[in-house]
């Protein structure tokens, strides 16, 4: 087995004149003032709307470019029932874009119909079958949901048909926009609206929110979408700050009271417990909302969030949960071969980025995989299969890497790519793959020459173990919700000792009971670390670092530590 390398722990820097200031003005713990330092927060007031996000806090839509064109044309699309296609791309965020439309303008008399893509063979965004499939149905307009900036030609197409377009995407656009009746996306050039990174499903709420303005809908119209754009947020791994964080803490209070059938059938077959967390959505609902488009179709993944049957519901989560434990087995098979691929390469420690590609590779797990490349070499991945004699793939990066710009830079080699800074898909022919490897591995080189190339730990703030209290867990719960841009924070404690119970669990995971000082016991749970257990049971003091979850076990609730590193 491949030997993990040795992590870096590296403190968080924080302005310690602004702690002491924000100290002042708070009166909480100074490790408190320390996270709100790293997250920009340096006064009463911010750190007040940090802590308590109100609906007061999100932006007005119509300062987004094109909505009172999108708010207008949808309002006539109602007013005449014209039938309107809901098109949305096949991964959670299309998915949750597509039910939250619907679930949204089915109430107000729209006439809908939905379309996903065919991942394997259609591809990502707009496409052409998507355009014949809204002809031959007698639609009138098409609400591109979380795709379609870049579809230049396949927007002229439905044009041609007659059909009208409003595209709420996220992504990057390129130099030149589709011809559509508006155009959403925070990310234009153009566009002055203040906060740049929703999720698609988030531009698509931003429409139904000036649409309810325009039409004086009562708020509770808008209040049950925001369990769907929550989902959507912690899947699509977009930064939550700013008004993705408001939104986000609003959609995980209406999530752990959703009154959604299908949400509640597939939170029950996930096992999670309630109140749930962002991080039961990504490893738990999400998963088993991808796996739809990732083995077959993703349309059963929005019947699911649209039944109002319960025992319907009950059967479209069982078929999900089926399938996402198919796509872990292929995941897993896929991930085996990858790291025995890049090891077999004679320079591959050297080497700064991953690009690997296999023909038999499933298409539905690469993005998956390259995800766990990352996370154990520590350099950004791309993972490749073949589809219709081209090569596509998904690729992941890490902090100090613009994937987007590290494939930009190739993109006289690559026949399509999109995506963000940390996620991208591409597709290339295999004539250009050895070429693409070379190129993007000097793209790499230049780019995390002064990052070392080993993972590294991010510590938010040493502390001891006697400074975790209930009164301590009460002030860091209302850190989240967690994720891109506020991430839960690892503390680090030095000189703990085994308390006397650390022991091997199944799958090389440890269960660690550690004491400091005159601290009280603490457990926690080290995953894949069993191989230290000799060194823990020799009694000699080690440091750790964690992060910090409430736990209930047969009705009992107690803090663990869940620990990302040890070392002695």
């Amino acid at each position: 087995m491949l030997e993990a390398p040795e992590k870096q722990w590296i403190p968080d820097p924080a302005d310690e004149n602004a702690v002491r200031e924000l100290h002042e003005a708070l009166r909480i713990a100074p490790v408190f003032c320390r996270l709100l330092v790293q997250r920009g927060i340096y006064t009463f007031e911010a750190a007040k709307q940090f802590f308590r996000p109100d609906w007061s806090d999100l932006h007005d839509p119509f300062l987004m470019k094109d909505m009172p064109e999108a708010t207008d044309r949808l309002t006539t699309a109602i007013q005449k029932k014209e039938k309107i296609l809901l098109y949305g791309d096949y991964d959670v965020d299309g998915v949750t874009s597509i039910a939250l439309m619907h679930s949204f303008l089915e109430p107000l008399g729209a006439d809908l119909v939905y379309y996903i893509p065919d991942r394997y063979k259609e591809g990502y965004g707009l496409s052409y079958e998507g355009i014949e499939y809204a002809n031959e149905n007698g639609v009138k307009l098409i609400i591109a949901m979380d795709c379609g900036i870049t579809a230049r030609d396949e927007t002229r197409r439905a044009r041609s048909y007659g059909i009208d377009l409003i595209i709420c995407d996220h992504h990057l656009p390129g130099q030149l926009l589709p011809e559509a009746n508006a155009i959403l996306d925070p990310k234009r050039p153009d566009c002055n609206y203040p906060y740049k990174e929703l999720s698609g499903c988030g531009v698509a709420f931003k429409l139904a929110q000036a649409y309810a303005q325009t039409q004086h809908l009562h708020p509770s119209a808008l209040e049950a979408l925001l369990d769907l754009v929550a989902i959507s947020i912690a899947s699509d791994i977009v930064p939550i700050t700013g008004e993705n964080r408001t939104l986000s803490a609003l959609g995980m209070q209406r999530l752990n009271r959703t009154e959604r059938t299908g949400l509640k059938a597939l939170i029950e077959q996930s096992g999670r417990q309630h109140p749930l967390t962002v991080s039961d959505i990504v490893f738990g609902l999400g998963p088993m909302i991808n796996a739809a488009g990732r083995l077959a179709d993703a349309g059963q993944a929005v019947r699911l969030l649209l039944s109002n049957e319960v025992d319907t519901a009950a059967d479209y989560a069982r078929i999900l949960e089926y399938r996402n434990k198919l796509r872990r087995e292929f995941d897993q098979r896929v991930a085996e071969e990858a790291r025995a691929l890049l090891t077999e390469e004679t320079d591959w420690e050297q080497r700064r980025s991953i690009v690997l590609y296999q023909k038999h590779w499933h298409k539905g797990v690469v993005g998956i995989v390259a995800s766990r490349m990352v996370e154990q070499f520590s350099r950004p991945a791309i993972v490749l299969t073949e589809s219709e004699g081209r090569l596509v793939g998904s690729a992941r990066s890490v902090a100090g890497f613009d994937l987007y710009e590290g494939l930009r830079a190739c993109k006289d080699l690559l026949i399509s790519f999109g995506g963000h800074t940390h996620a991208a898909g591409l597709s290339l022919m295999p004539q250009n793959l050895q070429i693409f490897k070379d190129r993007f591995e000097t793209i790499a080189q230049v780019a995390l020459s002064q990052t070392p190339p080993v993972p590294v730990v991010n510590i938010a703030a040493e502390i001891e173990l006697k400074d975790i209290t209930p009164k301590f867990w009460n002030i860091l719960r209302q850190f989240a919700p967690f994720g891109p841009g506020n991430r839960n924070p690892v503390f680090a404690v030095h000189g703990a000792v085994n308390a006397g119970y650390s022991r091997l669990l199944t799958g090389n995971h440890l269960r660690l009971s550690v004491k400091q000082n005159d601290a009280p016991i603490f457990y926690g749970v080290a995953f894949g670390q069993g191989d230290v257990l000799p060194k823990i049971l020799s009694g000699k003091p080690f440091d750790l670092c964690f992060t910090i979850e409430e736990q209930t076990w047969e009705e009992r609730t107690s803090l663990q530590l869940m620990v990302k590193d040890l070392k002695f």
